[in-house]
């Protein structure tokens, strides 16, 4: 009898758990259709465990594909979550400090031009509030180097550095810089032998790494209608050929470049999430982990490359990040006390805004969140 009850339970908890299902995949659906989603992949954790993973829609207009959970995206600027998690290892290594004068670590001066006495830290650049800007394009490091460009004033704002918050991809790509800077490795080969590899994680910055056949195609809305983003997975191979290092990270994209599949990136999303820890393996310590997501500004709540929010789910509070470029939007947000979190990823989309956040990504976070945390 005891065993026939327990049989019982687990069928209803199974068959709830269909249920839900379901109803999500259905809700989804709907949602696609409203906001004109080419594809959209999702992966869910609940009670630290990967619950559900699934791809809607077509990876391919022009091949009529459909997409599938193996299928890896160029997830935009989530990517630079994993720049400062390298950082935090070379922290803890005693190989750099988050308050050393960014100037020594790059290379060159770093110093805005109004505040010439003000040190711009590492820590400073990590957070945004290093006030630099992208307005000479972020592409080339050497549109802020004095030696380099007349024009390397216009890359600061007139706010004092320390002091607000502006985001700035330039940021990203100069720690990627940094990193090659202190271990002499290519920025995507120490990503891969210390964060991807041991997390068993498929995934990179460099196109011809990858698998090509399992790139998404992005495609930009305009116009109630979808055209191919075709520089999203560039090679630039010839650029490669000629790279420096310390100089040439830019063409890697450390602030957006890596490329991932949805579940995989969830399960780095659940390392975060478990304060650098994924079972035994070991990333960054906790305190680098917490460090990371504290927020250093107020009113944006942003830390080091990871945001805290209650406006992607209504009154819930989340930690993560979200991408958006070439038609694509990302997002991966946790709650690390609670020990859920969600990644979505739409390789194009009706890109309207709401609350701060892209709709799309609000919505689906939002049904998942309803579907298969809250109940």
């Amino acid at each position: 009898m005891k065993k026939l009850i327990l049989t019982l339970i687990f069928l209803s908890i199974f068959i709830n758990c269909f249920a839900q299902f379901e109803k999500t995949e259905a809700q989804i659906t709907d949602l696609m259709k409203k906001m004109e989603v080419v594809g959209l992949a999702v992966a869910v954790v609940k009670n630290n465990q990967l619950i559900y993973n699934h791809s809607f829609g077509h990876k391919s207009i022009e091949n009529n594909t459909k997409l599938t959970n193996t299928d890896i995206f160029r997830i935009a600027s989530i990517s630079k979550s994993f720049a400062a998690t390298s950082i935090m290892q070379l922290a803890e290594a005693k190989k750099l400090s988050l308050d050393d004068d960014f100037s020594d670590l790059v290379g060159f001066k770093i110093r805005n031009p109004k505040y010439p006495e003000t040190v711009i830290t590492l820590r400073m650049v990590l957070s945004h509030t290093s006030s630099i800007n992208d307005s000479q394009g972020y592409f080339n490091l050497d549109v802020i180097n004095p030696a380099k460009n007349e024009n390397w004033a216009k890359c600061y704002t007139d706010k004092a550095p320390g002091i607000s918050y502006l985001y700035c991809n330039l940021n990203f790509n100069m720690v990627g810089a940094v990193i090659e800077r202190i271990t002499g490795k290519r920025y995507d080969n120490y990503v891969k032998q210390h964060i991807l590899s041991p997390l068993n994680l498929y995934g990179g910055y460099c196109v011809d790494s990858l698998d090509h056949e399992r790139f998404v195609p992005l495609y930009e809305y305009e116009n109630k209608s979808f055209k191919l983003a075709e520089a999203a997975y560039a090679p630039r191979r010839e650029e490669l050929s000629k790279y420096q290092l310390g100089h040439s990270t830019p063409i890697l994209s450390p602030t957006g470049g890596m490329k991932i599949s949805a579940v995989d990136l969830a399960k780095y999303m659940m390392m975060h999430m478990n304060y650098g820890k994924s079972g035994s393996t070991k990333i960054i310590s906790k305190k680098s982990a917490k460090q990371m997501q504290t927020a250093l500004s107020d009113e944006e709540g942003y830390g080091l490359a990871l945001l805290n929010t209650n406006n992607m789910i209504d009154g819930v509070q989340l930690v993560g990040h979200t991408g958006s470029a070439y038609g694509l939007y990302s997002a991966m947000f946790f709650d690390p006390k609670k020990k859920f979190g969600f990644v979505m990823i739409t390789n194009g989309a009706n890109g309207k805004m709401e609350k701060g956040f892209r709709a799309i990504t609000r919505e689906t976070l939002g049904i998942l969140y309803e579907n298969l945390i809250k109940n």
